[in-house]
């Protein structure tokens, strides 16, 4: 993922937003806010053949601590339009590769329920359900749970 991506990534970042069902956020960030909280080494874009961005995976540190190094916490998000063509598994797939590769030993998310499309991407991918975080934030006037999954690596 390079800068010449970016509207492209906030874009579809915004599409995921509109959903409902991808975040508690409701609005992409500006570019340089969204770069500066995301790893560099572990952050990825899928290309079509002519160079449009079809989705984008990226994961941020769970804390600065020590302790934590080889914790991540990620995003993957697939526009709506290359949606159910392997996208999100090549991404996830890149971002497994690239953080094995680091020696990070855990990537992690937080999944809305209703998102059974990111369940059973992440499930496919080797991520398991670790539990559900009962009425974490508010969206829209809803109270929402979000699933914790992770991918705990056999590598390390």
């Amino acid at each position: 993922m390079c800068p010449e991506h970016a509207d492209q990534v906030l874009e579809i970042y915004q599409a995921g937003i509109d959903t409902g069902d991808a975040t508690f956020e409701t609005d992409a960030p500006p570019w340089a806010a969204f770069d500066a909280a995301r790893l560099p080494a572990h952050r990825h874009v899928a290309l079509d053949t002519s160079g449009r961005v079809l989705g984008w995976v990226a994961a941020s540190p769970v804390s600065e601590r020590c302790a934590y190094a080889g914790v991540v916490d990620h995003s993957v998000y697939v526009s709506p339009d290359a949606q159910g063509r392997g996208v999100g598994r090549a991404l996830l797939d890149a971002l497994i590769a690239s953080t094995e590769a680091a020696g990070i030993w855990t990537i992690q998310s937080g999944v809305f329920p209703e998102n059974t499309a990111s369940l059973a991407l992440h499930a496919r991918a080797g991520f398991r359900v670790v539990g559900v975080r009962e009425r974490l934030g508010c969206r829209g006037g809803v109270w929402r749970d979000v699933v914790l999954v992770e991918r705990r690596s056999a590598a390390l």
